[in-house]
């Protein structure tokens, strides 16, 4: 589980967290993998927490050293891992673009890589995406990008493992009740030139349900899909974002 430590990754490793069961999560802050460790513990499931900047391959080789020191195989993997931000393309610094496409592709593609040599018949990939992955919105051209090519990676990736009895499969949430949530509203209402608080009621007002997504609700859609009553579903991509887009 990459970017475990908070959020949506925090609510997936906890969804997880059962006695036997072992949980390994990646981030790049320490603090915060520990805490959700703990939780794990609480849970009565083995938590292994792996500081990892999964946009650095040698920090993502160091990571699965780690991992395979530790367990050896791997059952499910969730690219939860992501970076956001939005700026019109003639404003945009190429660092900032990198950055963004760096998280949510290239460091896909690292962990993934890494993680398929661990994975018997059975296993399971599940990558977060989003639903600019499915529409674009101006100002967001790299992580509507970014979240695109998640979409079309899993796409490929599940033809590519149909063989070996690997699924793959994609999520694209909506707005949920995360920090980066926050922050992507607030640099929303600062573009506007209007108020936080009236950025969200206009952003949820456009929800059809009228509501922002718990970060427990994509935990669960995660789940189903790691569990064996999803061994038929590959290469799809679901959305989980209250009627936003129903493509």
């Amino acid at each position: 589980m990459t970017g475990g430590g908070r959020g949506i990754g925090r609510a997936i490793a906890l969804a997880f967290a059962e006695r036997g069961s072992q949980i390994v999560i990646a981030g790049r802050t320490t603090a915060q993998l520990e805490e959700t460790a703990a939780a794990i513990r609480a849970r009565g499931a083995e938590a292994i927490a792996v500081t990892m900047d999964v946009t650095a391959e040698q920090s993502v080789d160091a990571g699965f050293a780690t991992l395979t020191r530790a367990s050896g195989r791997l059952d499910v993997l969730v690219n939860n891992a992501g970076a956001g931000g939005g700026m019109p393309v003639e404003q945009s610094e190429p660092a900032e673009w990198r950055r963004v496409l760096d998280t949510n592709v290239w460091g896909t593609f690292l962990v993934t890589r890494r993680a398929i040599p661990l994975m018997a018949r059975g296993g399971r990939i599940i990558s977060l995406s989003s639903v600019l992955g499915r529409f674009g919105v101006p100002g967001y051209t790299a992580y509507c990008a970014s979240k695109h090519a998640v979409i079309g990676f899993t796409r490929a990736l599940a033809l590519e493992l149909a063989d070996r009895g690997i699924t793959a499969n994609a999520i694209c949430p909506g707005w949920v009740d995360t920090e980066m949530a926050a922050q992507g509203m607030q640099l929303g209402a600062a573009a506007m030139g209007i108020s936080y608080e009236e950025f969200r009621r206009r952003a949820l007002g456009a929800v059809p349900i009228k509501r922002i997504i718990q970060p427990e609700e994509v935990a669960g859609l995660v789940k189903f899909l790691a569990s064996a009553e999803a061994s038929a579903i590959t290469g799809q991509t679901y959305n989980i974002c209250g009627g936003q887009t129903m493509d």
